[in-house]
C-alpha cells in the first residue's frame, strides 16, 4: 500500500498495513525477520494504549460509590500514570495526585486510580488530563470539593526538540472548597507534594 495523496481514503486499509507503510517509509523493511511481526504488535499496542476512548467515568465507577458521613480530604496520591502525547504520539508518564472533600458519599479508592486511566488512555495534552479528571470527579460525586495535580515527564521534550532530560510539568486542577478556601488549598498542595518514604 502506497499513496502519497492527502485526500486518500484509508479507511478500509487494515492497521497493521498502514504501519507496515510507515515502516517502509522510515526507511526499513516491515518484511525483514525482527519487523515481520511488528505492526501486528503495533496495532495491539495502539488499541491498549487508547482503551480510554471505550470507557466512561459512569461504567468505571459502578456500583463503588458508598453513603459515607466523613467531612475530611480523601487523597490518593502517586498513581502512576502513562498517556501519549497528541502532538506527537510520544508517551508522557508520571504520577496523579487526586483529593476530595466528601459531601455524603465517598468512592472506592482502586476506582480513583481507574478513573484517571479512563482519560490517560487517550491521546492527550497534560493540561486537558488534569482538568478531565477533576471534572470527572465533580460531576460523579457531587463532592464539596477536588483537586488534581499532575507532574509528568514528556518524552517529545526529551528525546527530540529541546531535548531537556530533567524538566517535569506540573499541571492542577480545583473545584469547590479547594478554590474557596486557601487553607484547604495549602494542605492539598502540602500532602500531595511532600516526599514520603516508602510504607
Amino acid at each position: 500500500m502506497t499513496t502519497n495523496s492527502p485526500n486518500a481514503n484509508l479507511e478500509g486499509v487494515a492497521f497493521e498495513d498502514l504501519v507496515a507503510e510507515m515502516i517502509r517509509r522510515l526507511g526499513d523493511d516491515p518484511e525483514r525477520d525482527g519487523m515481520r511481526r511488528t505492526p501486528e504488535r503495533v496495532a495491539k499496542s495502539m488499541a491498549f494504549l487508547t482503551k480510554g476512548y471505550g470507557e466512561s467515568p459512569e461504567v468505571v465507577l459502578g456500583d463503588a460509590l458508598f453513603e459515607e458521613h466523613h467531612e475530611g480530604m480523601v487523597l490518593v496520591k502517586d498513581i502512576e500514570i502513562y498517556s501519549l502525547c497528541e502532538h506527537h504520539m510520544l508517551p508522557f508518564f508520571g504520577k496523579a495526585h487526586v483529593a476530595y472533600i466528601p459531601n455524603g458519599k465517598i468512592m472506592g479508592l482502586s476506582k480513583v486510580a481507574r478513573l484517571v486511566e479512563v482519560y490517560a488512555r487517550r491521546f492527550q495534552i497534560q493540561e486537558r488530563l488534569t482538568d478531565q479528571v477533576a471534572q470527572a470527579v465533580w460531576d460523579t460525586m457531587e463532592p464539596s470539593g477536588v483537586a488534581v495535580v499532575i507532574e509528568a515527564y514528556h518524552l517529545c521534550m526529551m528525546m527530540r526538540g529541546v531535548q531537556k532530560q530533567n524538566s517535569k510539568t506540573v499541571t492542577s486542577a480545583m473545584r469547590g472548597t479547594f478554590l474557596e478556601d486557601h487553607r484547604t488549598r495549602d494542605e492539598f498542595l502540602r500532602l500531595a507534594m511532600s516526599v514520603h518514604r516508602p510504607l
